[in-house]
């Protein structure tokens, strides 16, 4: 399946892979080539860089989503009958949101936002971030308004926390040490250890001596108010684990063609495959071509001469040495590619591969950001 027909029969695609290889200008490429075939495109991203916005001709990208104008599209010469609009995550918005759908009454909504303990889970905490990034995605998944929603993730490794996120935060929310320090909190939210069997209150003592009883008694009223949540917070962390594995949803993983990051996003793609979820595209960007360039100097000084290029003394040798350097870039590129290949060749759900060619500037404007979209959608290996 191309990645014409990947956008068409799509209804979620998530763009992953390691950093530095193009994964955001990929997302954006794709959501670009979308909206060219007539699409209402969400590119929905986490990535603090706000490398998007920067591909895009944006300023900047916030927590509202914004369309980007067809003005923009129009002054590149592009004609775009669908839209594009754009969106960064904003994870305390995202979890505020929650607090507000699950809390039992506004002033138990009120205590929560209030907590120190809060405000500190909420924008601070490890993995948060990962799983709110899926909460926003499962959020406006239905959305009538756009017809195909593309998230840009984090880096590989953070990815695979996202991947693992839903569970996790059934794991905690459910832990043995959240339902002790929950069954000491009495109907006033103030921490009893007479209701903990006598190894729990000793623990929970220790802690206090340690933090300041403050601590333990703010982490105390926080889990109390917390509890009428654990339901409804379980119950969505299982829809949204189960959203990643929807038919509807596609995984393109970015690479490119350097050792380390092949064996990332092969490492990337088996942890996919265990937990059944699809690998449909490889995307292998800044692919330099193999050619065999002359290395006659006199051949490249008449070629540049019927082409009108003048050159200072030296020139010519410094464009056959470029060349050459070039080609052997090329070449080792074609060995790491085969490696891909090789891991790729006994898959009985072999995914299609599109090769991005090295270009002399890195993209950051509309135009190059229009030939890298056409492309993803018009070339498969």
């Amino acid at each position: 399946m191309p990645l014409s027909k990947l956008i068409q029969s799509r209804r979620v695609i998530l763009v992953v892979g390691c950093g530095g290889v193009g994964k955001t200008t990929t997302t954006a490429a794709l959501g670009l080539a979308a909206a060219m075939a007539g699409k209402r495109v969400l590119c929905l991203t986490i990535d603090p860089a706000k490398r998007l916005a920067q591909s895009l001709g944006l300023p900047e990208m916030t927590g509202e989503a914004k369309e980007v104008e067809p003005a923009r599209f129009e002054a590149a010469g592009f004609r775009v009958p669908g839209s594009l609009t754009v969106m960064m995550l904003d994870t305390k918005r995202t979890f505020d949101e929650l607090v507000i759908k699950y809390a039992s009454s506004p002033e138990a909504r009120d205590r929560i936002f209030a907590n120190k303990l809060y405000q500190y889970l909420s924008t601070s905490l490890a993995g948060t971030q990962e799983y709110m990034a899926m909460e926003k995605l499962h959020a406006i998944k239905d959305d009538p308004n756009y017809d195909l929603i593309l998230l840009d993730t984090p880096p590989t490794a953070n990815a695979l926390d996202f991947l693992d996120a839903p569970e996790r935060m059934v794991d905690i929310l459910d832990s043995a040490v959240m339902r002790w320090i929950v069954s000491a909190v009495q109907s006033s939210g103030k921490l009893s250890l007479n209701l903990l069997t006598k190894s729990t209150a000793i623990v929970l003592k220790g802690i206090g001596r340690l933090t300041g009883g403050g601590f333990l008694q703010d982490l105390a009223q926080f889990l109390g108010e917390l509890n009428d949540l654990f339901g409804g917070f379980k119950e969505r962390a299982r829809e949204v684990s189960a959203g990643l594995r929807a038919p509807d949803v596609a995984y393109v993983l970015v690479t490119s063609p350097e050792p380390m990051s092949i064996q990332e996003v092969l490492y990337f793609s088996d942890r996919l495959r265990e937990q059944n979820m699809p690998r449909d595209a490889f995307v292998v960007n800044r692919v330099h071509p193999t050619s065999a360039p002359t290395k006659d100097v006199t051949v490249v000084e008449r070629a540049l001469a019927r082409l009108g290029i003048a050159l200072e003394p030296g020139g010519a040798e410094r464009v056959v040495r470029a060349a050459l350097d070039e080609a052997s870039r090329g070449e080792l590129d074609a060995k790491e590619l085969e490696v891909l290949d090789q891991a790729l060749a006994d898959s009985s759900d072999r995914p299609i591969r599109v090769d991005v060619p090295a270009f002399a500037k890195d993209v950051h404007d509309i135009e190059a950001l229009a030939k890298v979209a056409g492309i993803l959608v018009e070339r498969a290996a």
